[in-house]
């Protein structure tokens, strides 16, 4: 069928790394039957500690979204030790390469008011789009918020969004220790009563203050001192930032939408719709407008990753377990184990699927996707 997309390596021609991570690289390639460039995520097996479970949920999830900010998977298949994930390519790469590419021209940390309002108000539509569905992100972060030159934004990185309807049955709260630390709500990090939709409004608000600043609130301490910080102080806000001041600056409503985001309670938190309709992103300008005025002047993914650093290009191929990795020079968390940034993803149970031999996973793979290999319509 013609909508069908291959699923033989041989179909795709590899042209460049953009992004990488400790167990999967992403690459720029053209699909030669469809004469468009994508994006591969190409995951080492037989290197990977995340479990066959979590990896179809991944596969899944991105097969069954269809919204125009939400990441698009065109397929996915097996090939030799390999997991290859096509997607749609885009070429700006993530909120986070941008500003660190604009820290290394010159250019200050964070973005401008206006350019917040338009990928915060773009964020919140495939937000919507999720919550909607019974699903939350868990995840939200700039990492994982994707441009291209026209000014789209799209969320990607699923492999931590779990399902809020399971076996026809809405449930309430999830009780699973997942996401990034410094963008994790405090209900996710007590797992006391569990959480819900919320748990992505809290991320949202700290994403707000990283897209400003340039980095998330307590991006610069070890994983157990941010979730003290996050449980026993009150919500991170622009003054939490120990900085002069001289950055961008940010009105009332800024504030307000953070504030609000940034609710420990989550019931006191606004939903997705509801924040859709505050007056800072009644003003917001459109995806045009990001295009023209921001995103001309940031060079293609592939062209600067070599100067801006590719594991920050594009999201999705970090570990969902750190391990062996460090932290930045100058932090509280230089020498350990902690990356800012990476998931983490804490859970008791063994799975045995993360004991699966390539056979035996190319084999469950093939079974569960009943010969779709996921593509999408």
């Amino acid at each position: 069928m013609a909508d069908e997309w291959p699923t033989a390596a041989a179909e795709y021609k590899i042209i460049e790394q953009i992004g990488q991570g400790a167990f999967a690289k992403v690459w720029k390639a053209y699909c030669v039957p469809k004469r468009i460039h994508v994006a591969i995520k190409i995951m080492d097996l037989e290197k990977i500690t995340t479990s066959f479970e979590d990896i179809r949920a991944e596969v899944q999830t991105m097969k069954m979204t269809n919204h125009p900010n939400v990441l698009k998977c065109y397929c996915s298949f097996v090939h030799k030790d390999q997991l290859w994930l096509v997607t749609q390519l885009m070429n700006k790469g993530s909120c986070l390469h941008v500003m660190n590419l604009l820290k290394k021209k010159g250019l200050g940390e964070g973005l401008k008011e206006d350019f917040v309002a338009v990928i915060l108000n773009e964020t919140l539509k495939g937000l919507l789009y999720f919550h909607e569905n019974g699903q939350i992100h868990r995840d939200i972060k700039a990492g994982n918020i994707l441009l291209d030159s026209e000014g789209h934004v799209v969320i990607a990185d699923f492999g931590v969004s779990g399902w809020m309807m399971e076996g026809g049955d809405r449930r309430k709260n999830r009780q699973t220790f997942v996401g990034t630390p410094c963008w994790m709500a405090p209900e996710v990090m007590e797992q006391v009563r569990g959480y819900d939709y919320k748990a992505d409004i809290w991320s949202l608000g700290i994403t707000a203050l990283e897209l400003a600043k340039g980095y998330a609130p307590y991006a610069r301490f070890q994983p157990m001192k941010v979730l003290l910080l996050t449980l026993q102080e009150d919500p991170p806000s622009l003054r939490t930032y120990d900085d002069d001041g001289s950055g961008h600056q940010f009105g009332r409503h800024f504030k307000d939408v953070v504030k609000l985001c940034l609710q420990k309670d989550p019931s006191k938190r606004p939903g997705t719709s509801a924040l859709l309709k505050h007056s800072f992103f009644k003003k917001a300008g459109g995806t045009t407008y990001l295009a023209r005025n921001l995103l001309n002047n940031i060079e293609d993914i592939g062209e600067s990753c070599m100067t801006a650093g590719i594991a920050d290009a594009l999201p999705g191929a970090g570990p969902l377990y750190a391990k062996g990795t460090k932290g930045p020079p100058g932090s509280e968390a230089e020498g350990s184990k902690y990356v800012p940034g990476t998931t983490w993803v804490f859970d008791d149970e063994d799975d045995d699927t993360a004991k699966l031999s390539m056979d035996d996973f190319a084999s469950q793979f093939d079974m569960v996707t009943g010969g779709e290999e996921f593509r999408s319509k």
